[in-house]
């Protein structure tokens, strides 16, 4: 089964976000009072794996919690206190956590302290990355923020900040959380200052909603400044991206249009150059074309009413015309290019087990022998989670091994034992979904003859609309698991033989 090609007929569904955010016990606490690391991480998976490695030397925390997501979480106080007493601090890397963990993290761990990001040297120690694949199907430009280029010093930061609009009317850049809460980073209405802004880690890329206020030609000038954890700032480039809002907004001659497809206002920290990144689909690679040769239309079809939310007020009276690109992905949703779920293939996890036995024999020579002895073992024990795996998935008709699920994290899964990635849902924040949509969703699943779909426990809101849609087309409702234990499912093991069991099950021939 192994060595399957992964199929890329991605279908992200849009769906409305009325989220609820799971509320999570305490950090996962494991390990020995008697230990002689105190281990943090930042999530419960890799809190499992470094337990496994460690044994009774390694006291472990885990900063997000079971039912949490790594990719929106808020670190407390408390997460901060533990990681100011870690002697080691493991994360996963290639920008799967939230950016505010990681500064969380390098702002309290103590400098001592190796910050261990496994997943981005996981080919050093046997595994393997791919590409984030992100095709959300919009019928319009779907326009994020990105930063290229390093900047040097851990934590370091790149922030972004609008100092001119000129146009017809206000335009409003802002993210809307798991809550359905807005947070607005830049108002052109009640004038521009340092606080229309906001930060990016190097080499990430965040979602936003773009919202204008009127029909015609808006000018975006931007600047970016480096910033370091110990205060220092640096300007490193400006540029000005041009906006036509409305079918009757007419592009200046010569200039490229984007109106579809991906793209992100971006800003190099290396060169100080401006642009926009466009996916291009003949290369596979994103065309870097310079600020002023590109306009971002923003058609008639993109025109929405103001909701009638409290928290909504600053875009104008509800009902209100709008002109918005919308932010497609609920919550804060940084990521770089590199898709970091690599623990889904069970071989990478193996290669995380290296990586640990290998820093946490640095952090603690003493410790050498029981970690090669504890890691040897648990190689032992995932080789064969493997090979079950492998096994089980190997009973679903080929015909069957389509995945739709709340979240896109399981392209290694998909790549590793033969599976494909048919769709997954994604939330448009503070918009109901049309019945247009709805129906897409149930055209797909009738189309791919899905047998059934796959819910993850931490995503609620986004399991929500597939759950009625699953029921209203007959088909299965199943659990999968992706960046989150819960009450029931508590370790890598048995998450990972929980998914294959459940594939199984629900693909299988009698399904």
């Amino acid at each position: 089964m192994r060595g399957h090609p992964r199929h890329t007929t991605t279908l992200a569904v849009l769906i409305a976000a009325g989220a609820v955010l799971l509320a999570g016990c305490s950090g996962r606490h494991t390990g020995s009072s008697d230990a002689e690391l105190t281990v943090s991480t930042t999530t419960a998976i890799i809190a499992d794996l470094v337990e496994q490695v460690g044994g009774d030397r390694v006291d472990v925390t885990s900063i997000v919690p079971h039912h949490g997501d790594p990719h929106s979480y808020e670190p407390s106080p408390g997460d901060a206190a533990r990681v100011a007493e870690a002697d080691v601090v493991f994360s996963n890397g290639l920008l799967l956590e939230e950016p505010g963990i990681m500064k969380m993290v390098h702002n309290n761990a103590r400098k001592s302290a190796p910050k261990i990001e496994i997943a981005e040297k996981l080919e050093q120690h046997g595994g393997t990355v791919m590409k984030l694949e992100e095709d959300l199907g919009l019928d319009v430009l779907w326009l994020g923020w990105a930063v290229e280029g390093e900047v040097a010093g851990d934590g370091s930061q790149v922030r972004t900040t609008a100092t001119k609009v000129e146009g017809p009317g206000e335009l409003r850049v802002y993210l809307t959380d798991t809550l359905g809460r807005p947070k607005v980073y830049i108002d052109s209405a009640d004038g521009l200052d340092d606080t229309d802004s906001f930060t990016l880690p190097p080499e990430a890329h965040t979602h936003v909603n773009w919202a204008f206020s009127r029909p015609g030609t808006y000018r975006l000038t931007v600047e970016g400044r480096t910033e370091t954890l110990d205060g220092k700032s640096e300007g490193i480039g400006s540029g000005v991206f041009t906006f036509t809002v409305g079918d009757s907004a007419e592009a200046p001659e010569g200039a490229r249009v984007l109106d579809g497809g991906h793209a992100d206002v971006a800003l190099n920290a290396e060169t100080g150059k401006v642009y926009v990144r466009a996916d291009d689909d003949k290369s596979g690679e994103p065309a870097r074309l310079p600020a002023g040769d590109v306009v971002l239309n923003v058609p008639d079809r993109a025109k929405e009413a103001v909701p009638e939310e409290g928290p909504y007020a600053f875009l104008g009276e509800a009902g209100d015309e709008l002109w918005v690109l919308p932010q497609a992905v609920i919550g804060k949703h940084v990521h770089g290019d590199l898709d970091p779920h690599a623990w889904a293939d069970v071989a990478n996890a193996e290669a995380y087990v290296r990586r640990i036995e290998a820093e946490l024999a640095k952090a603690d020579p003493d410790g050498k022998a029981t970690y090669e002895k504890n890691a040897a073992a648990y190689l032992k024990t995932l080789g064969a989670l493997d090979e079950e795996v492998a096994r089980k998935l190997a009973t679903v008709p080929e015909e069957n091994r389509k995945l739709i699920t709340t979240h896109d994290a399981f392209g290694y899964l998909a790549k590793a034992y033969g599976m494909e990635i048919a769709g997954f849902v994604v939330p448009v924040p503070n918009q109901e979904p049309s019945a247009a949509e709805v129906e897409e969703l149930g055209d797909t699943i009738r189309e791919k003859k899905v047998p059934s779909v796959f819910l993850e426990p931490n995503l609620a809101a986004r399991a929500d609309v597939l759950r009625r849609v699953a029921e209203d087309e007959g088909v299965g409702i199943c659990t999968i698991y992706g960046d989150s234990f819960d009450d029931r499912v508590d370790d890598y093991v048995s998450m990972m033989r929980h998914n294959a069991t459940e594939l199984a099950k629900c693909l299988g021939e009698d399904a």
